[in-house]
């Protein structure tokens, strides 16, 4: 019995040494690069991005009741699956003109911060965008509102056209 286990054991030790002898190594990891991902979308005739974490839906514009005596900015609240939501016009909230677009192509932007949802409407929404981290810029090149300058944390830069991180749970907190 002992002959046998010995027998078995040189053939496993001779399928290791044929197999580190005729094993191809890993490939060359190649540079690792971090991208910053997020929603795109329009308002005013300037691009923002606001992060994946920060953005739970997107959804038409629902139908919405409107609240006597609140800010101009507030368009009302909305029951959204059993949970009322105000529903914020970010134009007017900055001060910006909207773009001229059919209210049908504007979508409402779900954020959800310390248990509390709030709808931010916008222009457009470009869907998902990504962008290499290293290429976020602290400035922009285009002059914006300083009502805008508070909630936006750089900017990436994509066919000349600056992309403007919005920070949208700081808005909502």
């Amino acid at each position: 019995m002992s002959s046998e286990v010995a027998h078995s054991f040189d053939a496993l030790r001779d399928i290791a040494k044929k197999s580190a002898q005729f094993s191809v190594g890993l490939p060359a990891q190649e540079e690792v690069r971090e991208y910053f991902s997020g929603i795109g979308f329009s308002l005013a005739g300037y691009q923002f991005i606001a992060g994946m974490g920060s953005v739970s839906e997107l959804l038409h514009v629902p139908k919405y009741t409107v609240i006597p005596g609140v800010k101009a900015w507030v368009l009302g609240v909305s029951n959204i699956r059993g949970r009322l939501i105000p529903i914020i016009d970010l134009s007017r909230f900055f001060g910006v003109p909207s773009e001229r677009i059919r209210s049908r192509d504007k979508r409402i932007l779900v954020v959800e911060h310390n248990d509390m949802l709030s709808g931010l409407l916008v222009d457009h929404v470009q869907g998902m965008q990504h962008f290499e981290q290293e290429g976020l810029k602290n400035t922009t090149s285009e002059p914006l509102s300083k009502n805008i300058v508070a909630f936006v944390d750089g900017a990436f830069n994509r066919d000349g056209k600056d992309w403007l991180v919005f920070d949208a749970k700081r808005l909502v907190s």
